[in-house]
């Protein structure tokens, strides 16, 4: 199996929306904009997407869309739910058309054991070639991935090469950076979190923040991994804004609303999430004036 280079800034890309349909004509600018702004893998289909609200032939041609623009980068996308079959299910449809690793999300809702998590991941894995990422952000799912449980399937699995960890768990993530295997990769799953854990080993970011910044986040994440923490820690203040209004209301919201004020999509989307607030609105678009976006 080809080893995937997972270092610096992927971006969980968001979904645009023209009314009831997906915009894909805006979805295939923002790829390219993330392209030519120097990120260095895509994720479509992620949280930020919006992906349960979309149904099988929409993914599939945000996954065509993804890979026609790519220029060459890594395309890892989400295929994750809270049910073995469902989420094979989903991987199947997906693969014909070429993604190089499936990030698989912690099952929601279920609430599974350590053991289920496990033997989940193992499962998923046995149902695909393609390398599989765990995605561990217990802030949605309602369960948390411990460290042991991360690197028994890092050690036990060969085809889960990688954790995208959003726990916000320093602790977690360092036991996890300590521990692991040779070539196995951990991902921040939280912008502001980024510096802190490539420092400690991290080899990048699946970011929200760069869907508005991409230059500016790409550019930190290499900075860190050239090893000039000076200046990766200036870029990460001068972020900080940006990263914590990402947040100020459900994940894509902020996103979107920013992305409106940049004017490259419509503050639109399905429910049950709904455009953000005109405070949201006022907040990323000051956001942007003082952060100077470049795009």
């Amino acid at each position: 199996m080809a080893k995937l280079n997972l270092q610096g800034c992927g971006t969980a890309l968001v979904t645009p929306f023209k009314i009831t349909d997906v915009d894909f004509q805006a979805f295939r600018a923002l790829v390219k904009r993330q392209v030519r702004c120097g990120v260095d893998f895509l994720v479509p289909l992620g949280t930020t997407g919006e992906t349960p609200c979309l149904n099988n032939q929409e993914r599939i041609e945000i996954l065509k869309i993804t890979k026609e623009e790519c220029g060459g980068k890594p395309v890892i996308v989400g295929g994750g739910t809270n049910s073995l079959q469902d989420t094979i299910s989903a991987m199947k449809v997906l693969e014909p058309y070429g993604p190089d690793a499936f990030l698989i999300v912690v099952p929601y809702y279920n609430k599974p054991t350590q053991e289920g998590q496990y033997q989940y991941f193992k499962a998923v894995a046995a149902a695909t070639k393609k390398p599989v990422i765990i995605y561990n952000v217990p802030g949605r799912t309602g369960a948390n991935m411990l460290p042991q449980t991360v690197l028994r399937l890092a050690n036990d699995v060969p085809n889960i090469i990688a954790i995208k960890e959003a726990s916000g768990n320093y602790e977690q993530v360092s036991a996890i950076l300590r521990e692991a295997p040779e070539g196995f990769q951990v991902l921040s799953g939280d912008d502001d979190m980024t510096l802190a854990f490539m420092a400690t080993g991290a080899s990048g970011v699946i970011s929200v923040a760069s869907n508005i910044a991409p230059k500016e986040v790409a550019n930190m994440t290499h900075r860190i991994l050239a090893g000039d923490i000076e200046n990766a820690r200036k870029l990460h203040h001068r972020l900080w804004p940006l990263f914590k209004a990402c947040f100020v209301e459900s994940n894509p919201v902020p996103a979107k609303a920013a992305l409106k004020a940049l004017g490259l999509c419509r503050n639109e989307l399905r429910l049950p999430l709904v455009p953000a607030t005109k405070e949201t609105e006022k907040l990323m678009a000051q956001v942007i004036k003082d952060l100077k976006v470049d795009y």
